[in-house]
């Protein structure tokens, strides 16, 4: 683990220039499609866990989950499983997601961008193992919204789940470790493992974490002990390892971990708050929902008709 200060000579604490590809991953905690149980990032929450207890390294499944991650980012679930059950090739299928993937990436570290795309070239089919209960816990504990000790909560719905969040922060991880010189398979392992007390702990937000005062902390380390359990050696270590630098910002994986989490608690509000103030004007205008085509000339006139909006 590396304790060298964020990679920036100017002293920021965070890559401005990433925010974009940011806010828009935020949206796969929202995206489903029919036949598919759950979000895209709870998918690829439980996608992740498998392929660590089916053996692949840390670093491996950091890289794989968070390429998938990104093309999936405009590709939805035109993934690899269905393009190729669609009748394309590996290497056309292969083709798509890269070029889902090159349509959000231009602002990651080059490096780190390279790593990360030649992840979607054709591949040998990874190995899975079975998932721990954990997994299936956390995507059933929603989390617990705004709250405030003195304050009545903020509940937006629908909620995210504690699965999709942790997904979602160890894909932010990995995009943000280059700038923190943080090592990418630690960040991403301790960020899919940072809420292994909730697979068994009710989310009541910090108000519950205060109002449990000195009991916080020991029921925390029991929680977090029964999700342990649940991993067989080397993955359990490997785990509590990743999870030190859990406590503060004194490691690069640190301040990556908690600079992902952080953005990615503010930009799930952000969200709510987003679709709230957009009007009819921007829909129509800037995001053309009815867009170019044939029939746009009398589509105007059908809405204009009709007094719409």
């Amino acid at each position: 683990m590396t304790s060298e200060n964020p990679g920036s000579q100017s002293g920021t604490a965070a890559p401005e220039a990433l925010r974009d590809l940011l806010v828009e991953m935020n949206d796969l905690k929202r995206v489903r499609s029919a036949g598919r149980t759950g979000s895209i990032a709870e998918r690829l929450f439980a996608q992740g866990w498998g392929r660590l207890t089916g053996g692949a390294s840390p670093d491996d499944v950091a890289l794989d989950i968070t390429a998938t991650t990104l093309a999936a980012t405009r590709l939805c679930d035109l993934d690899a499983a269905f393009l190729t059950a669609a009748g394309l090739s590996e290497e056309a299928a292969s083709a798509v997601l890269i070029a889902g993937f090159d349509a959000v990436t231009g602002e990651l570290d080059p490096d780190l961008r390279a790593r990360l795309r030649a992840r979607l070239a054709p591949r040998p089919a990874a190995a899975f193992g079975s998932l721990p209960g954990f997994v299936a816990a956390l995507a059933q504990q929603p989390r617990a919204g705004v709250t405030c000790p003195g304050r009545a909560r903020i509940l937006l719905e629908p909620p995210e789940n504690h699965a999709e969040h942790c997904l979602i922060v160890a894909a932010y991880g990995v995009c943000l470790s280059p700038f923190y010189r943080a090592d990418p398979g630690t960040v991403f392992l301790a960020a899919m493992a940072h809420h292994f007390h909730n697979a068994a702990m009710p989310d009541a937000g910090f108000t519950g974490e205060m109002l449990l005062g000195d009991h916080l902390g020991p029921i925390m380390a029991t929680t977090t002990v029964w999700a342990l359990a649940e991993l067989d050696e080397p993955l359990r270590t490997q785990v509590e390892r990743a999870r030190a630098v859990l406590p503060d910002d004194a490691t690069g994986e640190g301040r990556a971990f908690h600079a992902a989490d952080c953005i990615d608690r503010v930009l799930q509000i952000a969200q709510h708050l987003r679709g709230a103030s957009t009007t009819m004007g921007m829909v129509l205008d800037e995001w053309e929902l009815v867009h170019a085509g044939p029939v746009k000339g009398f589509h105007d006139r059908v809405l204009a008709d009709m007094r719409i909006p």
